[in-house]
């Protein structure tokens, strides 16, 4: 069977800018924030394409490549593998450059600004009291989408990918995802409203308050605010991607 892997070239061949690969990666505000303050060193993202049924099972063949085995015994190869998938988000090693909500900075000083700074207030107004001027005005953030490599400030590298379905999160998978560090009183309001009502009651009563949400269910949570409700019973197959921070 013919190696479906692009040909490597040697190290020494490389250039420097060859010698590290980097992809740009969306995320949210909050996300943006769990990644600054430490909190956040694992994305999962939907395997596409996607294996249609669970008759396909993935597989990790090495150097990113994670073909997956057909069951039904349909596959023309003799080692009966069909639909060699490459991650599309790189590999160990590689890096990823953050894209997020972003607006040039109107003001003297230059640069650019950040929604997630700002708790991704529709516009920011920033007076500098000093000088009696205006630093910077926007009336409008620009889309994550349209964010120039220029003005990312956050640079990831790469540490592992695996394959698996998003049930098979853990608590501390989930803790790794940022689900706990986004949490907060408006949060917990918008997504355990419950649990949250009768929290506060027993805190203004005096009285011992109901164990809170699990790491877990917060991700559930998180996963759906993103991907739509009833997407985490769905249980696609994911890239977990692993990562620290870098000097950008």
């Amino acid at each position: 069977m013919v190696d479906p892997r692009p040909s490597v070239l040697p190290y020494e061949s490389l250039t420097v800018s060859d010698q590290i690969k980097e992809r740009p990666i969306l995320f949210s505000g909050a996300m943006v924030r769990a990644l600054l303050d430490g909190s956040k060193t694992q994305t999962r993202r939907i395997v596409k394409p996607h294996p249609s049924d669970d008759a396909f099972a993935l597989l990790d063949h090495g150097d990113g490549w994670w073909p997956y085995r057909s069951e039904d015994g349909e596959s023309a190869n003799v080692d009966n593998m069909e639909y060699p998938l490459s991650c599309q988000y790189g590999q160990p090693g590689e890096h990823l450059w953050v894209r997020e909500t972003w607006a040039p900075n109107a003001g003297s000083a230059g640069g650019f600004l950040y929604s997630a700074d700002h708790r991704d207030a529709s516009s920011v107004h920033v007076a500098d009291l000093r000088a009696g001027n205006w630093t910077h005005c926007i009336d409008r953030w620009k889309p994550s989408i349209h964010m120039p490599r220029l003005a990312s400030r956050i640079l990831l590298e790469i540490v592992s990918v695996r394959v698996e379905r998003l049930n098979d999160c853990s608590q501390v998978d989930a803790i790794a995802e940022g689900a706990v560090s986004i949490r907060s009183q408006a949060w917990d309001r918008e997504h355990f409203p419950a649990w949250r009502y009768l929290f506060d009651e027993a805190v203004a009563a005096g009285e011992k308050p109901p164990i809170g949400p699990t790491p877990m269910q917060a991700y559930e949570a998180l996963w759906e605010s993103i991907n739509g409700a009833g997407s985490w019973a769905v249980n696609p197959w994911v890239w977990v991607v692993e990562f620290k921070r870098v000097e950008p």
